[in-house]
Formats: C-alpha cells, sequence, structure tokens
C-alpha cells in the first residue's frame, strides 16, 4: 500500500521524514506542525503492511456532474472516518445539494478546503467518475495526487478513456458500480441502494404526472378506480417501485424473467405475470440473462396487451454493459389510454421504451413519458446517506485492521467472500488495470426452473382425481382409522391404555387446528413457546427421583438430570419467548399490567394446595387445566393481539403441572428439597442464559435449548426402564413399556444431536452450507436399518444387561443419525428444521406420558406433536416449497 497514498506526518520533527526538506511542497492545516507530504519511499521502510489511518487524508469532492445533487459522505460518514483515524478534508459547498451544510461538516471533525487542495488527498470518495472541470479547464483526474486511491461508480468496461488517465496517475481505484452482488457484500452495494431510490422516486413522479388518484374510492361523488401500474423487471428498482405502489392503493403486476423475482412480486402483493413458455432467466450476480428470440417473441405479446389495460408502466431492465432492450414499442405505447404514464429507469442506457426521450420529461401521443436519469439524484438527502454508509462499511470491511489501512488483493478466491468482493472492487491497482476480475471458484449453479407451489401440485392431483375415486379415498381413510381404533382396544395391555389413547388422540387433533392460522412473523415466537412447554419432560424426571438430599441409585441420578436441564429449557424458553415478543412492541402500544394474571395463577396453584391439604386429590383436574393452558398458550401466539397472553398461558400451564407433579407424588422433605435444587439451579442457569443473549441470537438459542429437551427425554426413558425392569416379568404392559421406552430414547436422541448442529449453523459455528458426505443416503439408510434392528436381540432378551445396550446403542446411532440429516440441510432451512425436531420432541414427550401413564405428558406431546408438523409445513407453504424439498 505505500506506493498508493500520501503520509500525512503528525509531528514536523519525526524522524520518519528527517531527510525531507518542508518548504514549497508542505500545505499548513489549521492544527499547528500537521504537515502533508508525499513520500513514498518513506512508506516502504514500514515494518508493518498498509499506512496508519492517522497518516491519511480523506477528500470529498463536490460534484460537477450536470444536476447532480449528492455527496459521496454525509456529516455522520465523516464522524464514521474520523473516529478510525481518517483525516477529512471536504470541499466548499459540497453537501450543500444534499441539505448538508459545510458547518455540518466542520462540527462531525472535518477541515473545509478548497477543490485542489481536496483532489491532493491520498483517499478521494466521489458519487460520479472524474469528468472535465470546466470552470478549471482540467480534468479531474489529473488534479489527483500520483498514487491516490479512488473510490466512486467508474464504469469502466464503459468508460476506457478515464482509465487511461487514472493509469497514467497510478490511481488505485474501487469501483461502487464493481462490488460483486453477493451475500456478504450488501451492505456496500450502493447499485441497490440506489435503485432502492429510483424504484420510490420512479412511483411518486408517476403519482405526481397520472391525473388521477393510485387508490380506488367510493365517495358520495362517485367511484374511483384504482390505478393499474405493471412494472418490468423484479430488481431492487422493480420491487421497491412495487412495494410503494401498492402502499399507494395501485393494483400492481409485475413481469420478470427470474422465478424467484416473481414470487418476491407475490410476497408484496403485486400479481406476476408470466409467459406461457418454460425457460429460466437466472443470470450471474444476481442480474437476468439475455432471453431467446421465441421468449423474447411471447414476452412482447404479453407487454402488448397489457398496454391495452394498465394506467402506468415503469421499466427496470437493464443488461451489464449493453444497451437497454426495447420492451414497448412506440406502438405498444400508442395503444395505451390518454394520461398514462410511463417511467423508464433505463433511460440512461437508451431506455426500455421506444418513445423515450432520455433526461427528460415527454409527451407522445398523450402518454406522458418520465425519462430521467438521475432519479437518485432527485432524493439527494437520502441517497447521500445511504451511498455514504455503503462506502463506510466498503472501507471498514477491505481494511479491518483498527491501526493502519491495508488490504490484500488475490486472483485466486472463492465466490461469496471477501477476496471476492476485495478483487470484484478493485478495478486498478497502482496504475496497473485489473478489470475484469477474474471467475471465483465454487461459483453456485443457476437456480433450477421454478417449482410449482403445494397449493398448485394439490390442485392438479384433486383434478386428474375422479368423484368416485376421491370419495372412495376419504371413505378408505376413516375406514382405516376407526379399525385403528378398535385394534388398539382390543390390543390395550390394561384399562389405562385406550384411556391414554384417547387422550392423545383429541390432543393431537386439537394441536393440528391450533396453528393453521399463525402469522408468518411470530413462527420464531410459536416455535420458542413450544419448546419451553415442551420442557414438561421435567415431569418425568420428577417421578423417578428418589433416595434423600441426594439420589441413591443410577435411575435416579438420571432422573436428576432430566429434571435439571428440563428447567433449564422451561425458564430460558419462555424468558427467550418473552424478548422474542418485546421486538414487535411499539412505543404507541397501550400500557401492559401483566400482574393482574397473578390473580388466576394463584388461584390455579393455591387452590390446589387447599385441595390437597383438605384430602383431594385433585391432579388429573389440575392436568386437564395445565394442558388447556398449553392449548391457550399455541392459540394465543398465532396472532400479534394475543401472543403475549399465550407466553403467560404457557407458563402458567407448564408451573401447574409441576406443582399438580409435586402433588401427586408427595415426596419426603428431604427429597423435595433435591427436587427443588434441581429447578432451581436449572431455572435460574435457563435465565442467566437467555438474559445475556442478544437479539439477534434468540432464533438459534431455541435450537440449542430444544436439544435439552432431546437429552432430558432419553435420560427418562432409559430411567423408566431401569425402575421398571424388575416388574416386567409380572406386568401385562411389560411390551408396550419396553417399546415405548425405545421409541422415546431414539426420537429424543435424534432431536438432541440434531438441535446441536442447527444451533451450530445458525449461530455461525458450523458451515452454514449443506454437508453433503459422500454415500450419505446410504449411510442413513444403515443407521435407521440399525436402529430398528436392535429391537429384535431388546424384545426377545429379558435380560437387564442386554436390555440397557440397546437403549444405549440406539441413543448413539439417532444421535448419529439427527446429525447427519440436519448438517445435509443449508442453513437458510434451520427455522423449519427446528419446528421438524420440535415435533419429534413432541412425540418423545408422549412417550413419556405412555410409560408413565401421565394423562398431562400425553396431551402436551401430542399438542406440540402435531402443532410442530403442522407448523413445518405452514413455513414451507410459505416459501412454496413441499417439505421433501425443504428438507
Amino acid at each position: 500500500m505505500a506506493s498508493l497514498l500520501r503520509v500525512v506526518a503528525t509531528s514536523c520533527s519525526s524522524p520518519l521524514f528527517s531527510g525531507l526538506a518542508c518548504a514549497k511542497s508542505v500545505r499548513t492545516v489549521k492544527t499547528p506542525c500537521v504537515w502533508f507530504f508525499r513520500t513514498h519511499q518513506a512508506l516502504s521502510r514500514l515494518a508493518s503492511p498498509g499506512i496508519p489511518y492517522k497518516q491519511l487524508t480523506v477528500g470529498i469532492p463536490k460534484e460537477i456532474f450536470q444536476n447532480e445533487r449528492r455527496v459521496a459522505i454525509s456529516p455522520a460518514g465523516v464522524e464514521a472516518l474520523i473516529k478510525q483515524g481518517f483525516n477529512v478534508v471536504v470541499e466548499s459547498g459540497a453537501g450543500e445539494s444534499a441539505k448538508f451544510s459545510d458547518d455540518m461538516y466542520t462540527k462531525a471533525g472535518a477541515t473545509i478546503r478548497d477543490v485542489k487542495d481536496v483532489f491532493a488527498s491520498d483517499v478521494l470518495l466521489k458519487v460520479r467518475a472524474p469528468m472535465l472541470n470546466s470552470a478549471l479547464g482540467v480534468h479531474e483526474a489529473d488534479l489527483m495526487s500520483e498514487g491516490a486511491t479512488l473510490v466512486s461508480f467508474i464504469y469502466p468496461a464503459q468508460n476506457p478513456e478515464l482509465m487511461d488517465q487514472l493509469s497514467q496517475r497510478k490511481a488505485t481505484v474501487l469501483a461502487m458500480d464493481q462490488v460483486p452482488r453477493v451475500t456478504i457484500a450488501q451492505g456496500y452495494d450502493a447499485l441497490s441502494s440506489m435503485a432502492n431510490i429510483a424504484g420510490y422516486k420512479a412511483v411518486v413522479l408517476a403519482a405526481n404526472n397520472f391525473g388521477r388518484f393510485f387508490t380506488g374510492q367510493i365517495t358520495a361523488a362517485g367511484k374511483v378506480p384504482p390505478a393499474k401500474v405493471l412494472i418490468i423487471g423484479g430488481g431492487v428498482a422493480g420491487l421497491a417501485a412495487a412495494g410503494s405502489a401498492r402502499a399507494m392503493g395501485a393494483i400492481v403486476r409485475g413481469f420478470d424473467t427470474r422465478a424467484a423475482a416473481l414470487e418476491q412480486f407475490k410476497s408484496l402483493g403485486a400479481e406476476p405475470l408470466e409467459v406461457d413458455m418454460k425457460e429460466s432467466g437466472e443470470g450471474q450476480g444476481g442480474y437476468a440473462k439475455e432471453m431467446s428470440k421465441e421468449f423474447i417473441e411471447a414476452e412482447m405479446k404479453l407487454f402488448a396487451k397489457q398496454c391495452l389495460d394498465v394506467d402506468i408502466i415503469i421499466t427496470t431492465a437493464l443488461i451489464p454493459g449493453r444497451k437497454a432492450p426495447v420492451l414497448i414499442t412506440k406502438e405498444m405505447v400508442e395503444t395505451m389510454k390518454d394520461g398514462s404514464v410511463v417511467v423508464d429507469l433505463a433511460a440512461e442506457a437508451g431506455g426500455n421504451i421506444e418513445t423515450t426521450v432520455p433526461g427528460e420529461l415527454s409527451v407522445h401521443k398523450g402518454v406522458i413519458h418520465v425519462g430521467y436519469s438521475d432519479l437518485p439524484s432527485r432524493l439527494p438527502t437520502q441517497a447521500s446517506t445511504l451511498y455514504s454508509n455503503n462506502i463506510i462499511k466498503l472501507i471498514r470491511a477491505i481494511s479491518p485492521d483498527k491501526e493502519v489501512f491495508h488490504f490484500d488483493i488475490k486472483n485466486e478466491f472463492d465466490y461469496g467472500t471477501m477476496d471476492h468482493v476485495i478483487r470484484g472492487s478493485i478495478v486498478m491497482q497502482d496504475g496497473k488495470v485489473l478489470f475484469p476480475a477474474p471467475q471465483p471458484n465454487s461459483v453456485p449453479v443457476a437456480a433450477p426452473p421454478k417449482q410449482k407451489t403445494i397449493q398448485e401440485l394439490a390442485k392438479e392431483k384433486a383434478a386428474s382425481i375422479s368423484p368416485f375415486r376421491a370419495t372412495l379415498n376419504t371413505a378408505g381413510m376413516y375406514t382405516g382409522g376407526l379399525a385403528s381404533a378398535i385394534g388398539l382396544g382390543i390390543c390395550a395391555p390394561n384399562a389405562a391404555f385406550p384411556q391414554m389413547v384417547t387422550t392423545f388422540g383429541l390432543a393431537g387433533i386439537v394441536g393440528y387446528h391450533t396453528v393453521w392460522g399463525v402469522t408468518p412473523a411470530l413462527h420464531s415466537p410459536l416455535m420458542s413457546v413450544t419448546n419451553a412447554i415442551s420442557g414438561l419432560t421435567a415431569v418425568g424426571g420428577l417421578s423417578l427421583m428418589g433416595g434423600g438430599f441426594l439420589p441413591s441409585s443410577t435411575a435416579e441420578t438420571l432422573a436428576v438430570l432430566a429434571a435439571f436441564i428440563s428447567s433449564v429449557n422451561i425458564a430460558g424458553g419462555f424468558s427467550v419467548t418473552q424478548k422474542m415478543l418485546d421486538m414487535f412492541k411499539r412505543p404507541t402500544d397501550p400500557p401492559e399490567y401483566n400482574y393482574l394474571y397473578l390473580l388466576p395463577v394463584g388461584l390455579f396453584v393455591g387452590g390446589y394446595g387447599v385441595a390437597l391439604q383438605s384430602g383431594y386429590n385433585i391432579e388429573q383436574m389440575m392436568y386437564l387445566g395445565s394442558g388447556l393452558c398449553c392449548v391457550g398458550a399455541l392459540g394465543g401466539l398465532s396472532t400479534q393481539s394475543t401472543a403475549r397472553l399465550g407466553n403467560t398461558l404457557g407458563m402458567i400451564g407448564v408451573a401447574g403441572g409441576i406443582v399438580a407433579t409435586f402433588g401427586a407424588l408427595k415426596p419426603s422433605p428431604e427429597l423435595m428439597a433435591q427436587m427443588s435444587a434441581a429447578m432451581a439451579v436449572g431455572g435460574t442457569a435457563g435465565l442467566t442464559i437467555a438474559k445475556k443473549i442478544q437479539i439477534s441470537d434468540l432464533p438459534q438459542l431455541v435450537a440449542a435449548f430444544h436439544s435439552l429437551v432431546g437429552l432430558a427425554a432419553v435420560l427418562t426413558c432409559v430411567a423408566e426402564y431401569m425402575v421398571e425392569y424388575p416388574h416386567f416379568a409380572t406386568d401385562p404392559a411389560a411390551n408396550l413399556t419396553k417399546i415405548v421406552a425405545y421409541l422415546g430414547t431414539y426420537i429424543g436422541g435424534v432431536t438432541f444431536s440434531g438441535s446441536l448442529v442447527a444451533y451450530g449453523k445458525l449461530q455461525g459455528l458450523l458451515n452454514s452450507a449443506p454437508l453433503m458426505l459422500p454415500g450419505r443416503h446410504a449411510l442413513n439408510a444403515t443407521l435407521m436399518a440399525a436402529s430398528v434392528g436392535g429391537m429384535i436381540p431388546y424384545m426377545l432378551d429379558p435380560s437387564y444387561t442386554t436390555g440397557l445396550t440397546c437403549l444405549g446403542s440406539v441413543s448413539a446411532l439417532s444421535a448419529v443419525m439427527g446429525l447427519t440429516l440436519t448438517a445435509a440441510i443449508g442453513g437458510a432451512d434451520m427455522p423449519v428444521v427446528i419446528t421438524v425436531l420440535n415435533s419429534y420432541s413432541g412425540w418423545a414427550l408422549c412417550a413419556e406420558g405412555f410409560l408413565l401413564n401421565n394423562n398431562l405428558l400425553t396431551i402436551v406431546g401430542a399438542l406440540i406433536g402435531s402443532s410442530g408438523a403442522i407448523l413445518s409445513y405452514i413455513m414451507c407453504v410459505v416459501s412454496s416449497q413441499s417439505q421433501t424439498h425443504k428438507l
């Protein structure tokens, strides 16, 4: 970097510059003894790469392009640069058009200088590429210091002469228009920032020139139809225009050759338009590719038809480095109604509309044409602020060192990495042209053709089935269900089993219907509250605890651990849910009086205590009340207005269930102390973790807490086997107990490891990319076969050692299977994975309920299992993918 920049010496006696004369080459600033030198030789003697920020001056000149009102850096951006260590000089009047006065820059810490002093800076930040300054009679590139760094829009492919001039100045150039459009660079993507503004401004200009309302109205004076808006191009500008037009009440239609863009149009409330031809328009860098001749003919027919109907057309179609394609011909324009408006955002590149006059507002055959090419500049304050943020973030990203300005340029780099951003952005180094950048490694393949939505597939399938076949299928389904009920009644090992199955079935149906109407924004809080409720695995642990102040056997030790980690999940889960809901709280919301909920809590818990002391055993009614509260929790989390009540009901339900468990067990004082200690320590740990976690880390914390539910289920099932083993020889339900313990252990193992992997991917501890192990399908099939096969010796050999060995083996096999299954799924799909695992934990809780003959665990388990399955389905529907495709 020594050859890139000049040094700012902070001391006139510095030995670094002892051999330099400080005569006419010195320019003084207001601060005494701060001199500017050109000295590349001194920099080369620095021990470490890069140059200290305090030795560099950043210059922000006034833009001289016609009608350009933006400025590269806002006063807030100046503060950020100075905080990083740079010295900043701003040309007088640079920000006036953007409503940033010289005083504002001075207060931010900048020095106001003339144009020549600013262009002599080490780092020059601009909006428009350097051009001829007619007032001075010299090109801006010639005003730059030799070896300086320029950050600006450049468009190197369209400006070869400018590149030659900058090369002669030995400049290093970061082109804001060449920042790769990858996920990691979204904060530096100035093209997207400006396109967003252009899309919004396009709608404002269209509304200003349109002779009617955008929104439809019914008034005493008559009915006003809504305006119909067609937006061609679903990039950032097109989507911004669609959102703005919809917000103003217009009927919006959107067209794009990319399936993903059409889905985004749909998500904004616009009607996506498609041609009757299958061809993907996905191109590199987030742009659409040029389509085939047949496709273009089909889309032109579509546009011609739309021109007869719509009132406003906004076009945004551009192909980088090429003249804008003509999409709306002169003949199409002449078919539009008088007073219609067309806004051509591609006017600067020739225009998408044949009759557009670039840079002007014109009228052709009664149709108003907005051909302005400076839309971002027409919102100068907002545009300058966003552009300033883009530059500041880019500088910080490419040079993350806190002391020196330095970055490495690599010709070998992976797609989507910081090396990719640096190499793509830097189009010149020390006068050497680096544009175009080489292709990165590991470039993702183009997205596959659009998949049909679940609704579309369902409609097609329904249409292909005859009424007779459809009725037969329905009748067969109910016949199978009723036959299963009769079969379970015949095979029931005892009288309690049919009652448990009845409870399980009814709770499952309730869970199925509870979450169908959930608001998408509440998916994460709903997952969190169901995860907290699934912490009722603590009931299983409490039921198996024994001894005095300490457990007296291995089974009792496992039970203590299960109660402890379940308590971590309960307290932490409800706390996380509350923090998530607080994110939706607005200053205008009415005050809350949550302390009033102590009334039902006091009545529920206190009333049970009084009844217990009076000799009444009403644990089953307590379990029913707790179960209903849990149902209310899931139902409450379906809408914003009742979400907080839902979280409170979940707390009441869990608290009532645990208190009723204490009452049913009637433990000795010593055992009660052991139980209370396990619950208290676990709950404190959960609250501490939830309190310290950042808002952005809440979803992954749900996954981490969820792993505890799986582990608690494994511990409880193994402990139950140990406790019940002496009774297997005489218990008619022994085989059922063994099967349920085995299934609960398997489900708990998958939930435990799968949730940990989901946490690691969401937290960034693991690579979010899918881990495609060679032969993974064969590996998973082998693990499943081994898990199923383990039941054979487990059921046939009555020995205690064989039983524990099989349970230990299936817990290990299921944990490995949970790891391999979850690791093969991308990080973006982890929320769906968590809901599926949440459903698994519900079934594990059911297993505990059957093992312990506990109605509460059966109700809550079936509720969580069925609601989790439906929630995962809903989340897949929102993204228009099936669960099989998603996972």
